[in-house]
């Protein structure tokens, strides 16, 4: 591994998903998401930063009429376990909007359940979310509107497509696994 494959917390160890397997599953999902929303005009809402290299492919791979918006959230930092706040809002109006959130991996489901409750107040046509990843093994909340799932995952930490760890390896065009050496805790508190 070259040094930019290291930090202090970790190093970025194999190819998890390639590049090729991943455009397969958005352009999959792409198709899916089409047929279910075709004449609806959704609206696409991702969280920046991680799940910005998903929603531009996943945008090219729709072929209906669709918007974006992107949230900026942040883990509360006082002490409260699992909990978020929403930075920036979504510059749209969602009244009477189907509304799909494009996550980058859903895991104990606390983030998107925040979403949903936050989005839901303004009165969405349909609010559905699409994942690239799922980690299922530690969700903390049962009812999620978790509609599209691009792959599941085993409990570990990536990096590369959009994901990072401490600002690191997002552009890296594969999905690997992370060997972490001490993670931080907000590492570890995944949404």
């Amino acid at each position: 591994m070259t040094e930019s494959h290291r930090s202090d917390n970790g190093e970025v160890g194999a190819v998890y998903l390639s590049r090729a397997e991943i455009a397969v599953r958005v352009a999959e999902l792409g198709t899916e998401i089409g047929g279910a929303y075709a004449d609806l005009d959704p609206i696409l809402i991702a969280p920046l930063k991680s799940s910005v290299v998903f929603l531009a492919d996943l945008t090219r791979a729709l072929s209906i009429r669709h918007t974006l918006d992107v949230i900026e959230l942040a883990p509360y930092t006082d002490g409260q376990d699992g909990g978020v706040r929403l930075l920036k809002d979504a510059d749209s109006p969602l009244d009477g909007r189907h509304v799909l959130l494009v996550e980058d991996v859903v895991d104990t489901g606390l983030t998107l359940h925040f979403l949903c409750r936050t989005l839901g107040l303004r009165n969405p046509a349909s609010l559905a979310a699409v994942t690239l990843l799922d980690r299922p093994y530690r969700r903390l909340v049962d009812e999620l509107p978790l509609r599209f799932i691009g792959f599941t995952v085993p409990d570990e930490l990536f990096a590369g497509y959009g994901l990072g760890l401490e600002e690191r390896w997002r552009a890296l065009p594969d999905l690997h696994v992370v060997s972490s050496i001490a993670l931080p805790s907000a590492a570890t508190e995944a949404a």
